[in-house]
């Protein structure tokens, strides 16, 4: 069976429209929010400052009864002087029941900790202090981290433009750009709904992984890319969106074999991981799906329709010029 990506290629067009739409509603969202103020929830990694957990001793009787009450530890935070703190309810690693406090907050030396795990004992209960956990990151190292993800990015970006001019020509250079950036904005955009909904947060791996999926997909693009170019050698006056098809058709088990392959293991640190490890195979997962899908629905349907303009333009002035001269 034959697919005919480009008879339909609207519809695939407007699939990534809304996705990509819904995605940048979501990080307008969380910029005005006032307990993230960015597009996506940042970790420590970029905004610098100290997070606490704490997880209630359950073996003590009593002690996990009652349901941990967020605005009494918002009261706390605020009568410790912590009232913009980002708060959390965590689910407790061994039982899954909820029984944990996630506090994200400025730099706390060590007796503004000691006080407010004090505070919160008090009132919530008290804390096993072999799951108590620390992190604490200067805002310079922050500002840092992210400066350096994003001058990555933007060097990788210019680096597969030079390439692609190079090897095949400027279009389809731009046309892999457009669908590099289709992919990244559908995973940053998936993360910040996730950041709203479910607190999910990005630190320095989520750079790591935008990378790793730029470089995915644009190898997908090129396989794709280069089965057109072989093409268009042989039958130049072919028609361009059966030629697309038809490379697209040629490539079209390998991309899904490439991509189902690499799902498994990503699947495998998501399940498995760890915690640390298991946002980055989240986002290696969306990137990956995100750029298969481009490469064959994006990526190849611009260049057909691009193509296809320039053809006709270029028809209209052959025309005008054969009048011309016939009339003189």
């Amino acid at each position: 069976m034959k697919l005919s990506i480009n008879k339909s290629r609207s519809l695939w067009w407007t699939i990534s429209c809304a996705i990509i739409l819904a995605g940048i509603i979501s990080m307008v969202i969380s910029w005005q929010n006032p307990s993230i103020r960015a597009p996506l929830r940042p970790s420590l990694d970029f905004v610098g400052g100290t997070r606490l957990q704490f997880e209630r001793d359950c073996t003590k009787p009593g002690n996990c009864d009652q349901p941990i009450d967020i605005n009494v530890v918002r009261e706390i935070a605020r009568a410790e002087g912590l009232g913009d703190s980002s708060i959390q309810i965590v689910a407790d690693r061994e039982t899954g029941a909820e029984n944990g406090i996630l506090i994200r907050t400025k730099n706390l030396d060590r007796e503004q900790r000691t006080n407010l795990q004090k505070a919160l004992s008090e009132k919530v209960g008290t804390f096993d202090e072999q799951k108590n956990q620390l992190d604490t990151v200067g805002p310079t190292l922050g500002a840092e981290l992210f400066r350096s993800g994003i001058i990555a990015l933007t060097v990788s970006f210019i680096g597969i433009i030079i390439y692609l001019s190079f090897r095949f020509q400027l279009d389809y250079a731009v046309f892999a750009i457009v669908a590099l950036l289709h992919d990244v904005l559908i995973t940053a955009g998936i993360f910040s709904i996730l950041g709203l909904v479910l607190g999910t947060e990005v630190d320095s791996l989520f750079i790591v992984a935008l990378l790793t999926i730029t470089g995915f997909s644009v190898n997908d693009t090129v396989v794709i890319y280069d089965r057109i170019r072989e093409t268009l050698k042989i039958n130049p006056n072919r028609p361009i969106a059966d030629i697309v098809d038809d490379a697209v058709n040629q490539t079209l088990a390998r991309s899904i074999n490439t991509t189902f392959t690499t799902m498994l293991s990503l699947f495998a640190i998501f399940l498995f991981g760890g915690e640390t490890l298991k946002n980055f195979a989240l986002a290696l997962i969306i990137g990956f799906t995100a750029g298969a899908y481009s490469s064959i629905f994006i990526a190849s349907t611009l260049l057909t329709l691009w193509r296809e303009r320039s053809g006709q333009a270029q028809a209209v002035a052959n025309a005008e010029s054969i009048d011309t001269s016939t009339s003189n």
